[in-house]
């Protein structure tokens, strides 16, 4: 997976991050806008998570 962009468009792909992580408001994954760098550290803040569990997660909701 590119570290920079998660594969995909975005604005599809955002429907379903937000099932995945619902406490991700449409404000958090406007300001993400598909960098998964971004993504791993709203799920850090908003579910108290390592930064390793929320690459973990990410990685798996994508892969």
């Amino acid at each position: 997976m590119n570290n920079d962009r998660i594969e995909g468009n975005w604005k599809e792909m955002k429907g379903k991050v937000q099932q995945q992580w619902g406490k991700l408001t449409d404000d958090d994954l406007d300001v993400i806008d598909g960098r998964r760098e971004e993504l791993v550290g709203k799920i850090q803040q908003a579910y108290g998570k390592s930064r390793e569990e929320a690459e973990k997660e990410v990685d798996s909701h994508f892969n």
